[in-house]
């Protein structure tokens, strides 16, 4: 079996990964004079960095966030003197997720709340959880939609067993008379068993406002 026929094969076995590193790793084996054991090892490092950069896109791809690279890297905390940069990063690794804890973020409008709110979500997906991002009214519309189309049950367990639920822009827009009701029966079908204590961060003059919770 040939490079060509090799890596058609990897590719069968879905092992694209390894395919497409197998001719460099080949020519680094050559050079480098590696033992089998660890060419082999490189191959399957290969695969699983490959694995695991498709399943971000996917998870990046599902949240849905309204806009792109908000990252806490990009953020500017200089902007607030008074945020809490601990507790925004104690977020951001997620364990409020595993701990089934809210995080409710307030501050005035154009001062970088949804950037906070996205960014958590982004940092939450690279622990490995599943995320979802809607703008209230947004949230509401689909769900509205989905009453429509008979597919309110399905959507309603898509919106309240995803790990982390974020909430972004709530009272940014008018919405129906409905909404509370039915933002009422997100969160209670989401919050139905005892959790833990809430946490809870107020910034004075930034912050994301966001409901984040996680089913039991």
């Amino acid at each position: 079996m040939n490079l060509v026929e090799l890596q058609r094969a990897l590719r069968q076995l879905r092992l694209s990964g390894m395919a497409a590193g197998l001719e460099p790793r080949l020519l680094q084996a050559q050079t480098d004079t590696l033992a089998p054991i660890d060419f082999l090892s490189t191959l399957v490092s290969d695969e699983l960095l490959r694995r695991q950069d498709r399943l971000l896109d996917r998870r990046v791809k599902q949240a849905a966030f309204r806009d792109v690279g908000k990252t806490l890297d990009a953020f500017d905390f200089d902007f607030n003197k008074k945020m809490n940069r601990r507790l925004v990063f104690e977020l951001a690794t997620g364990r409020f997720v595993a701990q089934h804890e809210d995080g409710l973020f307030l501050g005035p409008p154009g001062t970088g709340k949804s950037h906070l709110a996205q960014a958590i979500g982004f940092a939450v997906i690279q622990h490995g959880y599943r995320v979802l991002y809607r703008e209230a009214h947004a949230l509401v519309d689909e769900l509205a939609e989905a009453q429509l189309a008979g597919t309110r049950k399905q959507f309603l367990a898509q919106v309240t067993t995803v790990p982390l639920l974020v909430l972004d822009d709530l009272g940014m827009k008018r919405l129906p008379h409905t909404a509370a009701e039915d933002l009422l029966e997100i969160v209670m079908r989401r919050t139905s068993a005892p959790r833990p204590s809430s946490r809870r961060t107020a910034p004075s003059k930034t912050g994301a406002s966001s409901s984040a919770t996680r089913p039991r």
